[in-house]
């Protein structure tokens, strides 16, 4: 072929198709790859039937008026009989004019009038269907929070026997305060230790530290009426184990300090993944997110 007939050309025609393959292979096989973020999780609650409880012992069982145009008129000296008649008829037109003034501003005051009761009344409507509307949808809610409740109860009892009604054997309590009963929630986990919230959880946090996972997940403890995102900052080493926790970092939407102690100490506990090729500190974060509500 006439365009490859030096062997220069042969050589850059080659050089050209080994580097535009290269570079085809490492952006099909190492180029960035996305990851969907890791779900975040709620916080575990212990397991109860009342709101408090003693013991460390889990039982099991208008118009604007127009104003007249005033035409001037140009005196002339005329006799005095005219004069006399001229001063009679504009005295009465402007009789008239005056009278019509008058009743053109009372019919605009009254229409004005009328319009302001019509406005008044209709916002007065309004306003009391709002409130109407208003105390329906809290009764509805308050009845549908009633009615679940109920019904949660008579599951539970009959699944534990008359447990919920106080009719069962069990003996005990638990809880932290000096009242008797087993405090929690009864949508709670019977081996939780927490007393807040309205249960349910189930995990602890969002994990990211670049590719490693981590190997187990300790829940933090909920130990007071605060809510809200805690994050961790970790440095870990590349045998996985947590050597630094800093709680409450920027992100945070709650510093409340029972939140950010129970948040460190579950981050201490937390172990990795090893990996040899990982820096001797990598940095990474972990996020708890505390509700009082599910």
């Amino acid at each position: 072929m006439s365009i490859i007939d030096t062997s220069h050309k042969r050589k850059s025609i080659i050089l050209t198709s080994i580097i535009m393959s290269l570079m085809f292979f490492c952006i099909f096989f190492f180029g960035l790859r996305y990851l969907d973020p890791p779900t975040e999780y709620g916080i575990a609650i212990n397991f109860g039937t009342s709101d408090v409880g003693m013991g460390n012992i889990q039982p099991k069982e208008a118009l604007k008026a127009s104003t007249p145009e005033v035409t001037e008129t140009t005196e002339e000296v005329i006799p005095q009989e005219e004069t006399a008649v001229e001063e009679t008829v504009t005295e009465k037109v402007e009789e008239v004019i005056e009278n019509t003034e008058d009743v053109a501003t009372q019919n605009n005051e009254e229409a004005i009038a009328i319009k302001k009761q019509e406005e008044a009344k209709l916002a007065k409507q309004k306003a009391i269907a709002e409130k109407k509307r208003i105390a329906k949808a809290k009764a509805d809610a308050i009845k549908k929070k009633q009615q679940e409740e109920a019904e949660k109860r008579k599951k539970l009892d009959a699944l534990m026997g008359g447990f919920n009604n106080g009719t069962g054997t069990a003996t005990g309590g638990e809880g932290d305060d000096n009242t008797p009963g087993d405090k929690g929630k009864i949508t709670g986990d019977i081996n939780a230790k927490g007393y807040t919230g309205n249960g349910g959880g189930n995990g602890t946090g969002n994990y990211n530290l670049g590719s490693r996972k981590p190997l187990n997940r300790p829940k933090p403890q909920y130990l007071c009426e605060e809510e809200g995102l805690v994050i961790v900052r970790i440095e870990v080493n590349n045998t996985g184990k947590v050597i630094r926790a800093t709680a409450g970092v920027k992100g945070s939407t709650n510093t409340a300090n029972c939140l950010l102690s129970q948040a460190k100490k579950a981050a201490l506990q937390t172990k990795w993944q090893a990996d040899p090729k990982a820096p001797i500190k990598q940095i990474g974060t972990i996020k708890y997110r505390f509700s009082l509500s599910q």
